[in-house]
């Protein structure tokens, strides 16, 4: 396979994002709790990373049918929130893969802190070179973390190569509509770290290419104009921190880029969805 090279915006992206282990612990700290008294349950109030969050979570794993027993691969894990929350709830294990090391740092130091590093590990890897055997996981989750990586079909390819026979692959995603220009592709691109964005359609295509059965598509496009419009709130909740760690002009431009993106969901030239395959 050819070498991939690192995503140095995706990387920078995540590197200063307003949701981070310091913002975690500080919010429960807020909250009067020891750390080390946190739980599982109190870390996942703060920790999710994606859209919709537990609610989120329990759809994935109801499409999917994580359970005991189930070994699962969350691609894009970020700070690990919802690979926790798999292995707690109920009773799976877990392997996390992200591109960017020191969220996969913290993510395994937040794990190790509840006690949950027995069934959840984490490993700095590229979704299109995957570090695992063929027909190694029962399912694969991801959610919203595609739209980082270029090579829709690589992706998708190595998530079902890596699924065992009758494995599921259960994910969310920005999806672009006809009404995406190239212009708005490329603003996209340099403001969010975005890499050729799916449609509905290229999923499908890729997935059963990849030897995947399409079994649902669910429509988020909705859901998400109001969730986000919600966490852009939220992140702006957050100036004061964002600024005193990384700059009022740092702030200012994710204020811009996201504010931008919110906005393509109320123009209908983004919308999202929830995909469930299954390996022949």
């Amino acid at each position: 396979m050819d070498k991939i090279e690192p995503l140095g915006d995706v990387l920078a992206f995540y590197d200063s994002h307003p949701i981070n282990e310091s913002q975690i612990l500080e919010k429960l700290e807020l909250e009067g709790i020891a750390p080390d008294a946190i739980t599982a349950s109190d870390l996942s109030r703060h920790d999710q990373d994606h859209y919709g969050g537990l609610p989120s979570n329990d759809a994935l794993a109801e499409l999917a049918r994580i359970g005991p027993g189930c070994h699962v691969l969350d691609v894009c894990s970020g700070m690990g929130g919802p690979a926790r929350y798999f292995a707690d709830r109920l009773g799976c294990r877990v392997t996390g893969i992200d591109l960017n090391t020191e969220r996969v740092a913290a993510a395994r130091r937040l794990t190790a802190l509840v006690g949950l590093d027995d069934r959840v590990r984490f490993e700095n890897a590229n979704a299109l070179a995957m570090p695992f055997d063929d027909a190694t996981f029962d399912v694969v989750v991801s959610q919203e973390g595609f739209c980082h990586i270029p090579d829709k079909q690589r992706l998708v390819a190595e998530c079902g190569r890596v699924l065992k026979p009758g494995g599921r692959i259960a994910f969310t995603d920005i999806l672009v509509t006809d009404r995406m220009t190239q212009e708005t592709r490329d603003r996209l691109s340099r403001g969010m770290a975005f890499h050729d964005l799916a449609t509905e359609a290229d999923y499908r295509a890729a997935l059963e290419r990849a030897g995947c059965e399409v079994v649902e598509v669910v429509d988020l496009g909705e859901t998400w104009r109001d969730i986000l419009a919600d966490r852009l709130a939220m992140y702006r909740s957050l100036e004061d921190q964002t600024v005193a760690r990384y700059g009022r002009a740092h702030f200012d431009k994710w204020d811009e880029a996201y504010s931008f993106f919110v906005g393509l969901y109320r123009t209908g030239e983004l919308g999202g969805g929830r995909f469930l395959a299954r390996r022949r």
